[in-house]
């Protein structure tokens, strides 16, 4: 195969990094240096995943090769003349010889070792040094490219300081010892082993916890009641969040408007100004722009540091309150699914039927693949057996990690699952089970770990938001999380199957990854004290995710989470409840105000509506009685009653778009893409009744 694997699993990789690119952040609007650095981390560190499976599968075949090559030795005539049966070939160990197969996907020699030295340190150098001057560049306030610099490398001096500071110690422990002399070599294993110190000190934190939730979590979705009670808490929640960042969003806007009064046209701070009002909702700019600034009511002008607070703030309270509007869109969408869910499991009929079929747009799967017939036997049928089963797979796999973990450090006899599978199959020389069971094991890993980072939440500072919501320096977080977790999650693997001789201290072949890390003998006290034991750690992380000790002790301080035992988790389901139901009014009263509008314009037609129809409310507006009459519920006569009056209520209805400007703003429209445009609760006109 040469190198085709090679460049297929990379062609793989970048567009899976590309979806989740485009999932979690937003290609059009955001900086194109923020989606660059984000993508490139991505990509590289999902390689590392896809591509150590080849690693190992070649470096087996290397040790099969190598093994050969040194059975074939001489015997000596001595051996020869004692044992003449047994010795008529010049070399005795060929009866016993096994041919090496190569594997499918081999790699040539040369390939690997620079392929795995670019990689590594372009994720280094992303990690460490340029996604964190980034993550200042895009988070300051400042006016200007030289201003946001300026921001960015004093708010890391800091950061690489305390860094740097780690280094010179590790330096200085080694340049005091009497054996070893620094070299560029061992300075770079210094370096890396630092790194994936600190790696590993989060890696096992977060693996801990994902090996008992994930398993957890499908097997709990297998209840619709579970699920329908935890979104009801999640929409109580989500409410107050919700109202708590439209307040913050007012609170700044009214900051905004004040200095927009204070600072005149001529002065030297305008283009600060005009820059900040760009930064607001659409309906704001057009509120501020009709009022010309003075200073009558304001003698004192903000200064150019107040106004790159306030430039700061305003970007903060914009992202976070568009954020918290999608998610709450979201969230309803998620719960009337659930209601609709409960009454097709208790139906007669085995159809599935959606509360709001607008919502679900008829795409050629849903027309053709998934009917409504089969989406009630999946939701209805086979969901929850099949959850149930992926839960006890995933249960067993999670026991089998952790049981590795504990005991990845003994080769005699060797007690690591993973090590005795990847031995049984290299005996066999089978490739393909070796690459499947590397592959299935990192990629579980992978998940426990990543899936952590990408629904943790540390405040309103990181959070991952699906629908291109996710904010630029929550996007270049996860690619540094990622950048300094997936180096040492490979280690650590290659120590659970007894391929890192650093830790099984076995004499074969390294894998060319392991190659790049240099000796970690060099600092005995982190390869044969802190690698071995503290990943033994996740056995006390899992209990401890199983008793869900950590949610209680966010219960305690405050953070609400759900659990089943809890009586505010019950009070708050209830109020989710009452939510989820005056939710579902309004959208129902808004779903027939539509319908009614559209049986109109196919009954009446859209042209002879547009200029009678307009001219006949400009008289309704001249005469305030009458219009008073008609709002309150009193039909007017004409030519046709009938006809005076639906032409009345449509007018009504319209005028009442027109008259408030939030309106807008407070339904929840969707375009043909799926894209969620405006974000707040709909505000509805006279067919309110109907």
């Amino acid at each position: 195969m040469s190198g085709a694997a090679l460049a297929v699993v990379v062609v793989v990789v970048f567009f899976l990094a590309l979806y989740l690119l485009q999932r979690y952040g937003d290609l059009w609007k955001q900086q194109r240096m923020v989606l660059f650095g984000t993508l490139l981390s991505w990509f590289l560190c999902f390689l590392i995943i896809f591509i150590l499976p080849l690693d190992v599968s070649t470096t087996i075949y290397k040790q099969c090769v190598h093994d050969n090559s040194n059975n074939l030795t001489p015997v000596p005539q001595e051996g020869r003349n004692n044992h003449t049966k047994a010795s008529s070939s010049l070399y005795s160990p060929m009866s016993v010889q096994k041919i090496c197969e190569e594997p499918w996907s081999y790699i040539p020699d040369g390939i690997l070792p620079v392929f795995w030295r670019v990689v590594y340190w372009t994720s280094q150098f992303l990690t460490w040094l340029l996604i964190p001057f980034m993550q200042s560049y895009a988070r300051s306030g400042a006016f200007s490219r030289v201003g946001k610099i300026k921001t960015a490398l004093i708010e890391n001096a800091i950061y690489y300081g305390t860094y740097l500071l780690i280094f010179i110690s590790l330096l200085i422990y080694v340049a005091a010892h009497p054996k070893w002399k620094l070299t560029w070599t061992e300075l770079q294993t210094i370096g890396i082993t630092a790194a994936n110190t600190w790696g590993l000190f989060l890696l096992v934190l977060l693996l801990g916890y994902g090996l008992v939730q994930i398993p957890r979590s499908y097997w709990l979705s297998s209840s619709h009641g579970y699920l329908l009670a935890k979104t009801y808490f999640k929409t109580a929640k989500m409410a107050t969040e919700k109202v708590s960042a439209e307040e913050n969003l007012a609170d700044v806007i009214e900051e905004v408007a004040a200095v927009h009064k204070s600072v005149r046209n001529n002065h030297s701070l305008r283009n600060c100004v005009d820059t900040i009002l760009t930064k607001c909702p659409t309906k704001y700019q057009e509120e501020m722009a009709s009022v010309e600034s003075s200073c009558e009511e304001q003698n004192i002008f903000p200064t150019k540091r107040g106004l790159i607070k306030l430039h700061k703030k305003v970007i903060s309270a914009v992202q976070r309150c568009g954020q918290t509007q999608v998610r709450w869109s979201i969230l309803l969408d998620e719960a009337f699914h659930l209601e609709d869910v409960t009454k097709s499991q208790s139906s007669p009929v085995k159809h599935f039927v959606h509360s709001f079929p607008s919502v679900h747009h008829q795409s050629y799967i849903r027309r053709f693949i998934y009917t409504p017939t089969v989406e009630w036997y999946w939701e209805c049928v086979y969901r929850q057996a099949f959850y149930r089963l992926l839960a006890v797979l995933l249960s067993l796999l999670s026991a089998a990690i952790v049981w590795s973990e504990c005991t990845f450090f003994s080769t005699q006899p060797v007690l690591s699952l993973f090590a005795v599978f990847i031995t049984v199959a290299e005996k066999q020389y089978s490739y393909i089970c070796i690459e499947m069971v590397c592959f299935i094991s990192i990629l579980f890993l992978c998940v426990c770990v990543y899936s952590t980072v990408f629904t943790i939440r540390v405040f309103n500072y990181y959070y991952l938001v699906p629908h291109h919501q996710t904010d630029a320096y929550s996007l270049q977080f996860s690619a540094m999380l990622f950048c300094r977790l997936t180096p040492p999650l490979c280690l650590n693997f290659l120590g659970l199957i007894h391929m890192d001789s650093a830790i099984s201290h076995q004499d074969r072949i390294q894998t060319s990854y392991s190659s790049i890390m240099g000796s970690m003998h060099l600092l005995s006290f982190i390869s044969d004290g802190f690698y071995i034991y503290y990943p033994m750690l996740v056995l006390l992380l899992c209990f401890a995710t199983f008793y869900n000790l950590g949610s209680r002790c966010l219960n305690l301080l405050g953070f609400h989470q759900y659990l089943t035992d809890d009586d505010l988790a019950s009070d708050l389901v209830d109020e989710g409840r009452e939510l989820i139901r005056r939710e579902r009014r309004r959208r129902q009263k808004a779903e027939d105000g539509s319908n009614q509008r559209l049986i109109w314009r196919e009954r009446y037609g859209i042209q002879g509506l547009s200029g009678s129809s307009r001219a006949g409310y400009a008289e309704l507006k001249d005469t305030s009685p009458v219009t008073e009459i008609n709002r309150s519920g009193i039909t007017f006569t004409g030519r046709d009653g009938e006809m005076d009056e639906q032409q009345a209520g449509l007018l009504l209805d319209n005028a009442g778009d027109e008259d408030s400007p939030n309106i807008r703003n407070d339904s929840l429209w969707r375009t043909s893409g799926g894209r969620y445009l405006s974000l707040s609760p709909y505000r509805t006109g006279i067919f309110d009744d109907v």
